[in-house]
C-alpha cells in the first residue's frame, strides 16, 4: 500500500514538507510506502471549465497536473499539504488540485484522504477547512488525528519545534495506516463499494 502527498508549497524543503515528512516517516514503520510529489514553482493553471478532460486526465499537458494523476491512479491514500497564504490555502494548490479533481475524480474515489495546513501563526483552520472540501465530494473517508492537522513555523526548519504538531502528524499517519488496512482486508472479503447514484443533476436557476 502507498500514500501520494502534495506538497503545495513552491519551496521543497520548507514547513509544509517537513509536516508532511513526519506522516511520511511515520507511515513507514505502520509497513507503508509514501511518496511527496512536489508541485514546484513552475506556472500552474486554472481549470476554465472547458469539458476537455480525458483518461489522462487536464486537456492541458504543460505542468504537472497529468503527471500527478497518474501517480494517483495506484495510490491508496492521500494526504494533501498547504503553507497558509492571507488565511486562506496558497492559490497553487487550489487550482493544481481543481483541475485534478474535475479531471479524474474516479481516481480518488473511496480512498482515505487528509490534509494539512503549515503557518506562521494565523489561517490554519481556514486553509484545512478549505482543502476538506475535496474529499467529500469525491467519496472520499477523512483520517483524523488527535488536533486539527494543523504544523506552526514561519522560516523553513522551524516546524521542527512545534512538538504537538508533529505529533498530531504521527499521530493521522497512524490513524490513515489503520483505515487503509480495513478497506483491504474488506476488499479481500468481498465487501463491495457502495453503489453511487448519478441520474440527478439538478439545476435550480430558473
Amino acid at each position: 500500500m502507498k500514500v501520494l502527498m502534495l506538497n503545495g508549497s513552491s519551496k521543497k524543503d520548507g514547513n509544509t514538507n517537513r509536516a508532511l515528512l513526519e506522516i511520511g516517516m511515520q507511515l513507514e514503520r505502520e509497513g507503508i510506502d509514501y511518496e511527496i510529489f512536489q508541485i514546484g514553482g513552475a506556472p500552474i493553471r486554472d481549470c476554465i471549465g472547458c469539458g476537455q478532460c480525458s483518461e489522462q486526465g487536464c486537456v492541458f499537458d504543460d505542468d504537472s497536473v497529468n503527471a500527478f494523476i497518474a501517480k494517483a491512479k495506484e495510490a491508496d491514500g492521500f494526504v494533501f499539504g498547504t503553507p497558509v497564504y492571507y488565511a486562506h490555502p496558497s492559490g497553487r494548490v487550489l487550482s493544481f488540485l481543481d483541475r485534478v479533481f474535475y479531471s479524474s475524480s474516479a481516481s480518488f474515489a473511496f480512498k482515505p484522504g487528509a490534509s494539512v495546513a503549515v503557518a506562521r501563526r494565523g489561517g490554519t483552520s481556514a486553509s484545512f477547512d478549505v482543502m476538506n472540501k475535496y474529499f467529500g465530494i469525491c467519496r472520499m473517508p477523512v483520517a483524523g488525528s488527535t488536533y486539527w492537522n494543523l504544523v506552526h513555523g514561519r522560516v523553513p526548519g522551524e516546524a521542527e519545534a512545534d512538538a504537538e504538531g508533529m505529533q498530531t502528524m504521527r499521530n493521522l499517519a497512524r490513524n490513515l495506516a489503520w483505515m487503509m488496512r480495513c478497506f483491504k482486508v474488506g476488499s479481500e472479503n468481498g465487501v463491495p463499494l457502495p453503489e453511487t447514484e448519478r441520474e440527478y443533476v439538478t439545476n435550480f436557476v430558473r
